[in-house]
Parts: C-alpha cells; structure tokens; sequence
C-alpha cells in the first residue's frame, strides 16, 4: 500500500481553538503585507507563452525568483525544474513526514490581458478600489499563491513546527494544459496530499469534472459548386451530370446534430452530487472547413465558396462527471460516431476520423472522497472561523486533475473574485486574508503538530 493510500486512514489532527484565533492574528496581522504581495506578483506579467510570445510579459522566471525569496525566509528548501525552456517549476519543502505530507499548490502563468482598451486600468498596475484589487492574475491566481505564501508565513510568526512535511509548488503552463503540474506530480511520489488556492468563492471544491479535447474529422468529396444539383437531385437519365460531389460541411452539420443528441443524453441521464445538472457537455468549439487536406490537419483552401469543400474539421470541448472514467467517455463518443456514420452511405465507406488530447490537453476528473483527511481538515477548518462550509464541485478544471492522476489526493480552495480571462479582473482582499487563514489552519489539521 503507497504511503497516499495509507494516509486516507489517518486522522485530521485536532487544533486547539487558541492555535486557530493565533493563527488568524497573524494573517490579519500581515494583510497589507499580503497586498502588496499580490501587487508585486500582478506586476511580473507573467503570460503563458504558448498564446502570447513576447519576453516582456513572459517573465514566469521572475515570478518564481520573488515566490523563491519568500520560501527561502521561511526556511523552505527549493528547487527549481523545467518542464519548458526558460519556464521554471518552483519546489518549496520544509522537511516532516511523509505519512502527512501536504503540498499548497499554485500556478504562475497568466491568460493574455486581450484589449486593453477594455480594462480601466493597467492589467499589470495593480489597482485597489474598494475591496477589489485588479489587475491580471488578481484572481486566477496569483491571489491564491500570495495567501498561501502568508499562511506559510502565519505558521511561522506563531511557531508551529508540523508534523508532516509542508511543500509548496508554483507551477507553470495550467493555462495551456497543465504540464507543469504533471511535473510536479510525477515528481512528488508518496505525496499525501494536494490543496489547489485556485478562487473557488471560500467554497471547499473537492470534485471536478474531466476534460477532453477531441478533434474529428470529416472527408468529402471537392467538384464545382454548379454541378451541386447532379448531387442533391435524382439523376435525369437524358441529362446525366456524371460528376458527383459531397459536401464536407453539410456531412459536419449532420454530425454536430448528431453529437448533440449524446450531449442532451448524457445531461438528462447523469448526475453527480455537488454538481450542476447538465454540466456534462460536449461544446463545439471550432469548426473549419475548406478544400484539401494542409500539412496540420486543416483545410488547406479556405477561401473559394465555388468548390465543394472536401474536408470539414470540428474541435469538441468535453467535460464529464467526476465519477466518470475518461476511457469509458471515450470509447462512448466513439461508438456514438460509429453509428452515426452507419446511418450515411458516403460515411459508411469513409468514417470519421477521432483524435484525442487535441493540443495535449487532457484533465483528469477529481474526486476526492468527503470522508478523505483532507476534505475534512480543510472543512474544519473553514468551520472554525465561524462560517458553515459550503462543498461544492469545481465547474473549470485545475491542476488538482494532474495529481488526482498521480494517486494523490487534492481538493481546491481558494479566494472569491471575478473576471477571470476577462477585462478588469479582480479579487476581493478581504477573502484573500480569510483564505490565508483558514490555509493556514488546514495545514496544521492535515500535517499535524509536533510535541
């Protein structure tokens, strides 16, 4: 049995009231430090090179050597690995046990800040207005590594020397797929346990759906668009039109059709506590269509409505439940193409073709158990600051998939904000305390005190 099994056996340990009120003293102690944290992170723009290529907001390095220079103050040691050229993965660890070892997990890639004529400010000056700090990564989620950070420096202002062995990971690339995540992951054998600071609203999100990129692709055949009629219409045996075409779009619209009837039928039929109804779908997200076949899978000829197009390329977003297998997901969207393409002559001799992980991309589904040490350490601890936990499954996925891949169990909580991958997005400064604080005290829960 691995050492994550064993841990789902073990006890959240019991924390004194007074431990938690010192605790919470001390993050709210360090609030302005933890702002000006966060204003210092927002203001590396730190954007996930895969959609933005340019050094003067790709600077994850940057991010990691400030994040690095909080660790190390606080006695972690680190050690930096590179799932990408130039792009550093940051492991923090203070030594403890291994039977109650827990990872506080971030990761420092932002989306691009897109129109910057629609943002009031500086997506990278952070601003305060209110309650609201803006800025791009305010909420997604350089705010959750900064409070992680304080409630690692909480734990220190009051003493807490833990139990079970305390690492930090600030990742990159969650936004294009989570490959620094899997690093981390395939790094950390033996690890206990996960907590994600993604803005989860002060919810415990110990569920999350999984995700799949799927491509497919449809094959017709190209012919002039003014011998369409010779396609559609019986043949006229005195006026016979030889040359037949089929229409690669209309093939595609007759798919999506179909893909939507498993869609309504998965939604009607499926639930998953915690969990929107519905929320299982398969969302068209690109459709492409054009004469031949270019080197990278695309229409090759876009732009000459005059020829039939002979290849239509349609890119699926799916999500399923969290109880859901994605090989059993898989094999079920493939067999709902297969008959599909049974039902069409042209299709029974040239069948769709299905590609998986599309750009890499594949999330696992979370579904740590709400009897798991850690869903019940972090519950408790949101219950000791005076509010009633409110459980809940994560609609967007996280890097808590490419753990829960690895056997280690995770769950997400984080600060409330809005606007994510938007405009003027923010989060609220006064979840970033409350989140640090509870963090802090879901950490001496899980990984214990030593006597």
């Amino acid at each position: 049995m691995t050492e994550a099994r064993t841990q789902a056996s073990t006890e959240p340990a019991a924390v004194p009231a007074d431990l938690t009120q010192k605790l919470r003293r001390a993050v709210e102690a360090r609030a302005d430090d933890l702002v000006d944290l966060l204003a210092r992170l927002i203001r590396i723009p730190s954007v996930n090179p895969k959609f933005l290529v340019d050094p003067a907001f790709n600077r994850e390095p940057a991010v990691q050597d400030l994040i690095e220079a909080e660790l190390a103050s606080l006695g972690f040691a680190t050690e930096r690995s590179f799932p990408w050229p130039d792009r550093p993965n940051l492991i923090g660890r203070r030594a403890g046990s291994a039977a109650r070892s827990l990872a506080l997990c971030g990761h420092v890639d932002v989306v691009p800040h897109g129109d910057l004529g629609q943002w009031s400010s500086g997506p990278y000056e952070p601003r305060i207005d209110g309650d609201r700090l803006y800025g791009r990564g305010a909420s997604d989620m350089k705010g959750g590594i900064a409070a992680a950070l304080v409630a690692c420096r909480a734990l220190a202002d009051v003493g807490v020397v833990l139990d079970g062995r305390l690492e930090f990971h600030a990742v990159v690339d969650e936004e294009g797929g989570g490959t620094g995540a899997m690093a981390a992951a395939a790094a950390s054998a033996g690890l206990a346990g996960v907590l994600i600071a993604e803005p989860s609203g002060g919810v415990l999100r110990p569920w999350a759906g999984g995700l799949e990129w799927v491509r497919v692709t449809l094959r017709g055949l190209s012919g002039h668009s003014a011998r369409r009629f010779a396609s559609i219409y019986p043949v006229d045996p005195v006026n016979d039109v030889p040359v037949r075409s089929v229409n690669a779009i209309e093939l595609g619209t007759r798919l999506l059709a179909a893909v939507r009837e498993l869609e309504t039928q998965w939604g009607l039929t499926r639930r998953f506590p915690g969990m929107p109804a519905g929320m299982n779908t398969i969302s068209p997200g690109v459709m492409v269509a054009g004469c031949g076949e270019g080197p990278d899978g695309l229409p090759a000829l876009l732009g000459n409505p005059a020829m039939v197009p002979d290849i239509c390329v349609i890119d699926f977003d799916m999500k399923f439940l969290p109880h859901e297998r994605s090989a059993d997901i898989r094999r079920e969207f493939e067999d709902w193409i297969g008959h599909f393409a049974k039902s069409d002559p042209w299709l029974r001799e040239h069948p769709p073709e299905i590609r998986w992980e599309l750009g890499d991309l594949h999330f696992p589904p979370v579904n740590t158990p709400l009897d798991h040490p850690l869903t019940r350490s972090v519950e408790a601890a949101i219950r000791a600051s005076g509010r009633e936990p409110v459980i809940a499954g994560m609609l967007g996925v996280t890097d808590a998939a490419h753990y829960t891949a690895r056997g280690i169990p995770a769950v997400v909580f984080g600060p409330t904000g809005g606007g994510q991958h938007g405009p003027d997005e923010f989060v609220l400064m006064s979840s970033l305390t409350e989140t640090a604080a509870v963090i802090a005290d879901s950490v001496v829960r899980f990984c214990g005190v030593r006597a």
